[in-house]
């Protein structure tokens, strides 16, 4: 199973696998801190996708059409990720602020998919 964590909450056991998935490290954070498995930047969305979405509600379903179209070209990261899921509990972790638009919400309905 793959579930979804903001970088600022506290790191459980209960989280398993801990991914960053986002292309910046989240600010004020020690690697000790977040305690995550790997970070894979690369599989976060473009700069340029990132900046135009902007975290707005309005944009989110073409935002996600859009990710999921950059999702298919990065092959590699997708399949880590799965590959990690099958072999326990795997947390993706981000850091922005807002819960229900963000790219781990996106990434998580990808693989689910």
């Amino acid at each position: 199973m793959i579930y979804i964590k903001r970088a600022y909450e506290p790191a459980s056991l209960k989280d398993g696998s801990r991914i960053l998935i986002d292309r910046l490290w989240p600010r004020g954070l020690s690697k000790e801190k977040i305690k995550i498995r790997f970070w894979l930047k690369d599989i976060a969305p473009s700069e340029e996708l990132r900046k135009w979405f902007g975290h707005d509600p309005e944009k989110w379903t073409m935002f996600k059409k859009k990710y999921f179209a950059e999702l298919k070209a990065k092959v590699a990261d997708v399949d880590l990720i799965k590959k990690a899921s099958r072999q326990g509990k795997t947390t993706l972790i981000y850091a922005a602020k807002d819960e229900a638009h963000n790219n781990a919400v996106a990434l998580k309905e990808f693989l689910e998919r």
